[in-house]
């Protein structure tokens, strides 16, 4: 038996926090999650887990916001499936977001985050736009 694929979620509300790892852990997934971009890139960095997606929202809490967070884990991981869960229109992914990731617009249905995920880890990721 295979171990569950470690997804990083990055979201500082609560709520929605609890949220996404239920969604994500009765779909199969291990899931980490913290509340700002800054903490996020130390755990990618510091090689404590291999991730094999990052689930981000954009506005977050901390310096570094959630396109800011995908740009650097891309420029270590060129092919890292990343999904943003926000509030911001699909124009400003289409101009901020990191190529072949997806834009999941909030609220969402759990079945959306988890077929987008599985998905990307799949099949690979879509193009943008």
């Amino acid at each position: 038996m295979s171990e569950a694929p470690m997804v990083l979620v990055i979201e500082d509300e609560f709520f929605l926090q609890a949220d996404l790892e239920a969604a994500l852990t009765d779909a199969g997934y291990a899931v980490e999650i913290v509340s700002s971009g800054e903490e996020a890139l130390t755990l990618f960095m510091g090689n404590t887990n291999v991730y094999r997606a990052l689930v981000t929202d954009v506005r977050i809490a901390g310096r570094l916001d959630g396109w800011q967070v995908a740009r650097r884990v891309r420029e270590r991981e060129a092919t890292l499936p990343i999904i943003y869960v926000t509030g911001q229109s699909p124009e400003d992914w289409a101009s901020h977001g990191v190529p072949k990731s997806v834009h999941i617009s909030k609220p969402f249905a759990h079945a959306q985050l988890v077929t987008a995920l599985s998905s990307l880890l799949n099949t690979g990721p879509p193009s943008i736009g």
